[in-house]
């Protein structure tokens, strides 16, 4: 069998021995040893928990630990991610974005009960493998789009926390309620963020965790509206004329 591999501007072909069905992790192990020493990739774990290995396939993001390759697959580096060599990229710009004043300090008086917890527990199962934000097609038009990883660990802290903040609240009022401050999280998300959103779901589709980004963001946007925020983009929208039957002599 065989599969192609992007490499910088070029694709190349490599012929795999095997008749059986293995995993692409395996198949990049197997080129590496015997094909091409010089052949880059990352990989951690090797059991779908790291969250390392994650490429496209077809132009599908897969954790390549997990993904059993097929012949003619075509395997290329994640999307929006600066490559560093053929497989392997540069993850921390989208998990940079988190430390953009969007953590909250914690009050360590804080208690979370097991219905806070239960709220964001499937969002606690991120491996960070970035999927959701290569298969986001807004990064492909807005670079600064905070990304679906980002604005899913926002509604983990808020929901969580049992948090909620109107637009303007002090930081410290959650500290005088003896829960986790959130630092007004919402405002921080109003631009490049929430709203910008299409909510396609592709990145709901990519993630291997089975985590909601698209649903996470829809409920941001519900807490922003409760808040006092809106769509900023609202206000330029043109939803034509409308017509009542009558002829349009203009």
């Amino acid at each position: 069998m065989n599969i192609s591999i992007k490499r910088d501007s070029k694709t190349e072909s490599f012929k795999l021995q095997s008749t059986s069905p293995i995993t692409l992790l395996s198949a990049l192990y197997d080129i590496k040893s015997e094909l091409d020493p010089t052949l880059t990739f990352d990989a951690g774990c090797k059991s779908g928990v790291c969250g390392s290995c994650a490429v496209l396939v077809n132009g599908k993001e897969q954790l390549a630990c997990s993904y059993k390759y097929q012949d003619a697959d075509l395997i290329e580096p994640l999307k929006y991610h600066p490559v560093l060599r053929d497989l392997k990229v540069d993850k921390n710009k989208a998990h940079q974005t988190i430390n953009r004043g969007l953590t909250p300090k914690h009050n360590c008086t804080s208690v979370k009960t097991p219905d806070d917890e239960a709220k964001t527990k499937i969002q606690t199962d991120c491996i960070l493998c970035n999927s959701c934000y290569s298969s986001c097609p807004v990064l492909a038009v807005n670079p600064d789009f905070l990304g679906p990883f980002t604005l899913t660990r926002v509604w983990r802290y808020l929901a969580g926390e049992g948090q909620r903040q109107g637009k303007g609240q002090a930081q410290d009022k959650g500290q005088a309620q003896g829960t986790a401050p959130t630092g007004g999280l919402l405002d921080k998300i109003q631009v490049n963020g929430i709203w910008d959103c299409t909510l396609c779901g592709e990145c709901t589709v990519a993630c291997p965790q089975g985590i909601d980004p698209k649903t996470d963001i829809m409920m941001l946007r519900g807490e922003s509206g409760k808040a006092g925020y809106s769509d900023p983009n609202f206000g330029n929208m043109d939803f034509g004329t409308p017509s009542f039957g009558t002829p349009d002599f203009s």
